[in-house]
């Protein structure tokens, strides 16, 4: 059974860099074709693709986030990683991270809540 865990800050000061980091168990992120993703739902809102890491290393980026996104992987933590730069409190949400074949996305972490607040 894949899992997935997010961690990092729950606060963050606005134009601050926001980091969280997923952590894979279960199955491991250079699976052929797997794709491991960032999402994010603010309060009240839907939810919003951030951008992916492919099994190859590939990155794949939201065009309205895509200035300010950048999401990596350490192979032998099994963890991928994202970094949000110049955060304002329209960033406030809760952060999920992803994984499945293209089309779809089988596995969730539980989401973190970050909340941007000086």
């Amino acid at each position: 059974q894949v899992q997935l865990q997010e961690s990092g800050p729950g606060l963050v000061k606005p134009s601050q860099v926001l980091s969280l980091t997923c952590t894979v168990s279960g199955g491991s992120i250079r699976t052929n074709y797997y794709y491991w993703s960032w999402i994010r739902q603010p309060p009240g809102k839907g939810l919003e693709w951030m951008g992916a890491i492919a099994y190859s290393g590939s990155t794949y980026y939201s065009p309205s986030l895509k200035s300010r996104t950048s999401i990596s992987r350490d192979t032998s933590k099994n963890q991928f990683t994202l970094q949000l730069s110049s955060v304002t409190p329209e960033d406030t949400a809760v952060y999920y991270c992803a994984g499945g074949l293209p089309g779809g996305m089988d596995y969730w972490g539980k989401g973190t809540l970050v909340t941007v607040s000086s």
